[in-house]
Order: C-alpha cells, then sequence, then structure tokens
C-alpha cells in the first residue's frame, strides 16, 4: 500500500448574505487589555454601535486532501492564518506523510523562528486540526476515540455570557434562564476597569451579586477581565467579593507578567484562572510550577492545535490543574475534553450568544443540550458543510 501524502492545501473562504438585516445594535463594552486604560475609549454601559447594513456572513475552512482523495477539513479558521498558509505552510505541506501528525507538527514548529506565538502557531493549529479529522476520516472514528478516550457519554458545559448586556435586570434574566436550560456554571465579562474608576469597581462588585442572587448554589459563576486590570485593582475586587464564592477571576492581568500574578495569588482566596493567551508549554509551566492558576484555559485553535492541547493537559495533570480549553472554537476542545478523564477535563466553554452563527454553514454542528454536549460519534471532528446555505465559495490559499 502506498503511503497516503498530502496533495493540496485548499483555505476556502464561505460566504452568504444574511438572511435578515442586523439592523442598529451594539455590541456590549467589555474589560479591555488594550485600549480599556483610557477611560474616553470606554463606550459607556450602552456599548460599542455598530452600523446599520447587512454585513456579509464569511468563514474559513482548511482542506487538506491526500492522494487518495481523503479530505481532512477544519474550521472556521482565523482569518489570521491566511498569509502563514500562503506564503509558506501550505506548499511546505505538500508531499508529506499525511498520518504523521507528530512529524509534520515537529517539522513546520522547527522551520518558522516565529513559530512559537501569533499568526503563524494559528496556522500550525488549523493545519493541526485538519489533520487529525483527516486520520479520523481514514479511520472512520471521531477524532475523541483516536485519543483513548470512551467512558464519556455527556461533556458539560458552561455558558460563557459574552454579548449580554448588564443594564436593567438582563442579568438576573440571563442567569435565570441559563438555569433553567440545565447549564451546571457561567461565564460572565467585565465591562469596566481601572480607568472607569469608583462607579466601574462597583458595578463589577454588583455583577457578583446579581448572579450569585439569581443562581445561589445551583451553579457555578466565574468571571473574565480579558487582561484589562493591574494587581491593586484586582485585590481589592476579590476583598469586595470573596465571600460571595466566585469559582474563578480569569486573566486579571497579562499572563506573562507572572510576578504581578504571584503577587496577587498571594492576597487572595479567590481561584485565578488563565490560559487563552498562553501557546505552548513553556508559556504554562512557570504558572503551574508557582501554583498561580487554579485553571488552565489553552486553546487548540491558537496554541498548536489538538497535539500542542493533548501535551498541556498531560503537564497540568501532574500538577493537579484541571483544563477547560477556552472556547474561541468548539470541534477540537470538544474532543480533547472527551477524551480525557473528567477529573483532568471537566467541561468545555460555550460561548452561546456566537457559536450558533459562527458554525453556521455547517450541517448539524455541536450544540448542547440540557447544558451538556452528546458526544460525537462521526468520522474526524464530523465537520460537514451545508450547500444550501453557501452563496460563494472562494479559494483563498490553494496549492493545486
Amino acid at each position: 500500500m502506498n503511503e497516503i501524502r498530502v496533495a493540496n492545501v485548499r483555505l476556502v473562504e464561505l460566504s452568504a448574505t444574511p438572511a435578515e438585516d442586523p439592523g442598529n445594535h451594539a455590541s456590549p463594552p467589555q474589560a479591555r487589555a488594550d485600549t480599556g486604560v483610557y477611560s474616553e475609549l470606554h463606550p459607556g454601559p450602552q456599548g460599542w454601535p455598530t452600523a446599520s447594513r447587512p454585513r456579509r456572513k464569511a468563514a474559513l475552512y482548511l482542506e487538506l486532501e491526500t492522494t487518495t482523495g481523503v479530505v481532512g477539513r477544519y474550521g472556521p479558521v482565523d482569518r489570521a492564518a491566511i498569509s502563514p498558509l500562503a506564503e509558506w505552510l501550505g506548499s511546505a505541506l505538500v508531499g508529506m506523510p499525511a498520518l504523521a501528525g507528530n512529524y509534520i507538527w515537529d517539522v513546520l514548529a522547527r522551520s518558522h523562528r516565529h513559530s512559537r506565538h501569533g499568526h503563524y502557531k494559528i496556522a500550525m493549529s488549523a493545519v493541526d486540526n485538519a489533520l487529525w479529522d483527516l486520520r479520523g476520516r481514514i479511520a472512520g472514528r471521531p477524532v475523541w476515540q483516536l485519543l483513548g478516550g470512551g467512558g464519556r457519554p455527556k461533556i458539560p458545559a458552561y455558558a460563557s455570557t459574552l454579548g449580554s448586556f448588564h443594564d436593567g435586570d438582563e442579568v438576573e434574566r440571563t442567569a435565570a434562564e441559563l438555569l433553567d436550560e440545565g447549564y451546571t456554571a457561567q461565564k460572565w465579562f467585565f465591562a469596566d476597569g481601572p480607568a472607569q474608576g469608583v462607579d466601574g469597581m462597583e458595578r463589577n462588585v454588583a455583577l457578583v451579586e446579581r448572579t450569585r442572587s439569581v443562581v445561589g448554589e445551583r451553579s457555578a459563576l466565574m468571571f473574565d477581565a480579558f487582561m484589562g486590570w493591574d494587581v491593586d485593582y484586582a485585590r481589592r475586587w476579590c476583598d469586595r467579593v470573596e465571600h460571595l464564592r466566585p469559582d474563578w477571576l480569569e486573566e486579571p492581568l497579562a499572563p506573562a507578567a507572572v510576578p504581578a500574578l504571584a503577587r496577587l495569588r498571594a492576597s487572595t482566596r479567590v481561584p485565578l484562572a488563565a490560559g487563552e493567551h498562553l501557546y505552548d508549554v513553556a508559556d504554562v509551566l512557570p504558572l503551574l510550577q508557582r501554583g498561580l492558576l487554579s485553571v488552565l484555559q489553552v486553546d487548540p485553535e491558537w496554541c498548536g492545535g489538538v497535539t500542542e492541547l493533548v501535551r498541556m493537559c498531560a503537564v497540568a495533570d501532574a500538577f493537579g490543574v484541571p483544563v477547560i480549553p477556552h472556547g474561541h472554537g468548539i470541534h477540537a476542545a470538544l474532543h480533547v475534553v472527551a477524551s480525557q478523564s473528567p477529573a483532568l477535563c471537566p467541561r468545555v466553554e460555550y460561548l452561546y450568544h456566537h457559536k450558533p452563527a459562527r458554525l453556521g454553514f455547517e450541517l448539524d454542528p455541536p450544540a448542547p443540550h440540557g447544558g451538556a454536549f452528546d458526544l460525537p460519534n462521526r468520522p474526524g471532528f464530523g465537520i460537514e458543510l451545508d450547500d444550501h446555505k453557501i452563496e460563494q465559495r472562494t479559494d483563498l490559499v490553494t496549492t493545486s
């Protein structure tokens, strides 16, 4: 039997005009690491305004075709992957043995000085995930089964509320609705940071009070500051809400600020979480060695794909730190979590406002029911495209 090799690499853009005009609406504000330090760039509780014109919907999918005609697919893929795939990665993959995933990962990582982080790593992640899908399709098995999983008929999800406003009674209404839908954990996003002063701090404290008053002990509650705070601000917030038992404070500081994070860790009993902006084992190890994280949240679409996420799970397991992957995507994260012990990977993140639209070109995309995902059973990641929802296909990268 001839060895199966990569014959063609395509990055395909799928697009369509939404059936409904989104109209005038706003995007809720979020505490930010970039412009959040400037109070004049904060939109206030009304959120960020957006244009009222119809916006064309688009998504990118990477396809790796083999010499036998089997195609591995992964997506949606970040637009940041276009340039690395077009300039080098795509052509470098052609002719490689398609089943040699670790070999390909290592070659790609060693072949570029900037492979540890950034756009190159995002493109590498897409390649790695597409290769896992390919192997699953060849074997006729879902990826979680290739990884050795099998004892988890359902995968719990926590509801990530990015996109929810905090004004009026929306917080209380949303928290109650999520409980009714079966979620046993929910995460909320702060709109304010140090630049918003005393009023912003009061809103951030009130968010914990409002959610806890609704869910009581029936749900875990997590809160995300998106690297937008400093040590003193985070410490004061923790002092104010510790009695309300937040299950974690996520990314109050930049994850590379290890000494600052250590000072915060030493001053509070509120659990700390981070990981979506940690991109390899070398990034993760100092935080685990110093006991700074209660939860690790690396993202398989940014950190190097399923291959690197599984490695990070093994490292975190040695330190007794659970891994709940960041929810930028769902396919790779869901399959890795399904392959691991529930003690190590207890649940996945689901951005319930965003995922249905993000996966809108797919046939029967994964979605939780009663706060949990059924175990996927299609080969690979099971990503199939719905031709009825696609108006146009454009090859942004192709090696044929």
